[in-house]
């Protein structure tokens, strides 16, 4: 997320590391460059002119000039300015109201509105412990309705039914009855989405929220569309109250002009972002968090937030304990690692999350390392389970089947098997050792020594060709 804004703003402040001082010369020259890398990452231009001009009234301060590193108070300034730009905190729902809470979810077509209620209700339940029903105003879109329907079922939430020959305010009156009689926490509604904002779609929703009165109306709207995703919400808001926003498709948006003018357009903080497809993809946004992504400083208290939720603990534990003892890693325990990582939303996700690695996880993204890994799965999927937890006895006729059942050649199994072994070894290793001597050398077997894992060089941790070796 964001990886072109960051690489572009890195290089700008980047020109003010090795300065001994901050000049009213050498400040525009780094602003003009962070202008250009804002406008290219689609930010709105009022937001961009407002943004610069507060940056460059504080890096003129006397507290900035007289730094002992001017390069790094300026790149503080930025820092804070960002957070600013976008809300300053997390703006929580309002869900203190008496239950049923109503949340109005509204949006263009194909903004990814429907999959947003079934990620919200998951979250409500997960994170809140509350109880929703999710119902469909959309009359227009059968396929709407049933899609709600499925997605209510994966998460768990209540499905209220509806069908196109109703009216979309009788469906949400018959809804608000029915979550109060089943005692429901929380009502969220989907609401019809158009092509653009049109006066039908406006008078349509107003109705509904007048009959509702609910206590967030979140508008939902596509993070890649860039600024127009900000100049679409203050067309609605001008319509009719937000009290905020949701950044579906943020995974793709490698530019972020939307996160960064959706505060200042209209007047309404982002309260959450949505990350890919799945149910358990959406985050809140924190302004400060992805602040700190932007300039490449990583988010380890939400990579941390997100291991705590994710994570399988026993497995966890598990592995840990065997570390501990020195024992080798069998082919489960690498299947093991392989689900927990995707769980974590993948090697991307989770690099772009930590210090300094922005740049690896566009890496990591690259659809040939990815493919590795997905190799490396299916010849582990094609094993009997005695065959994963004793490696030992893959040889001969029992290699030709794997590599068969994997569709996959002899020799990519054998550079798996290696890989396996060498784990093992550099496991038994550690045992006994300090932390600090168990990070060199895991720092080694992921290809500190410059080998290419499983290509007989001495870093062969991960497979051929994997970022960073």
């Amino acid at each position: 997320m964001f990886e072109s804004l960051s690489e572009r703003l890195g290089e700008s402040l980047k020109q003010l590391s090795g300065q001994g001082r901050l000049t009213e010369d050498n400040i525009r020259d780094t602003l003009r460059e962070v202008r250009k890398a804002l406008l290219e990452a689609d930010v709105a231009l009022p937001v961009v002119r407002q943004f610069t001009d507060q940056v460059k009234e504080k890096a003129l301060g006397q507290e900035v000039l007289q730094s002992l590193n001017p390069g790094q108070a300026l790149v503080k300034i930025v820092q804070d300015e960002l957070v600013h730009v976008m809300g300053d905190t997390n703006q929580e729902l309002n869900l203190a109201s008496k239950p049923p809470v109503v949340i109005l979810m509204a949006g263009l077509q194909g903004a990814g509105k429907t999959t947003s209620v079934a990620k919200l209700a998951r979250f409500l339940g997960e994170r809140e412990k509350k109880k929703s029903m999710v119902v469909s105003t959309d009359v227009y879109r059968p396929a709407a309705i049933d899609q709600l329907e499925t997605l209510a079922g994966e998460v768990e939430a209540e499905f209220f039914p509806s069908r196109s020959d109703q009216d979309p305010v009788e469906i949400a009156r018959g809804a608000l009855d029915a979550a109060r009689k089943r005692h429901m926490d929380v009502l969220i509604v989907d609401t019809a989405g158009r092509l653009h904002v049109d006066e039908n779609m406006m008078s349509e929703i107003r109705r509904l929220h007048e009959a509702l009165d609910p206590a967030e109306t979140l508008f939902v709207v596509d993070a890649m569309t860039g600024q127009d995703a900000a100049n679409t919400a203050r067309a609605f808001n001008d319509a009719l109250a937000l009290t905020g926003v949701v950044l579906t498709k943020a995974d793709g948006d490698s530019r972020g002009g939307a996160a960064l003018s959706v505060r200042s357009i209209t007047g309404k903080p982002v309260k959450f972002l949505g990350m890919g497809e799945k149910t358990d993809a959406l985050e809140l946004f924190h302004p400060d968090r992805i602040a700190s992504r932007i300039l490449g400083m990583g988010d380890v208290l939400s990579l941390v937030e997100e291991a705590e939720r994710k994570l399988d603990k026993k497995k966890t534990e598990r592995m840990a304990r065997k570390m501990k003892k020195g024992r080798a890693m069998d082919f489960e325990d690498l299947k093991e690692q392989f689900q927990q990582m995707r769980n974590m939303g993948g090697m991307a996700s989770m690099l772009d999350k930590l210090p300094g690695m922005s740049g690896l996880s566009q890496m990591a993204q690259d659809e040939s390392s990815m493919k590795q890994f997905r190799r490396m799965e299916a010849l582990i999927d094609s094993m009997t389970l005695q065959e994963r937890r004793k490696p030992e006895l893959i040889k001969g006729s029992r290699k030709r089947r794997i590599a068969a059942g994997a569709g996959q050649e002899i020799q990519d199994l054998n550079r798996l098997i290696k890989q396996q072994k060498q784990m093992g070894k550099m496991m038994k290793k550690m045992k006994g050792k300090g932390q600090k001597k168990m990070m060199r050398d895991m720092e080694a077997m992921m290809g500190g020594q410059g080998g290419q894992g499983g290509q007989g060089g001495p870093g062969g941790g991960l497979p051929p060709g994997f970022p960073g070796q």
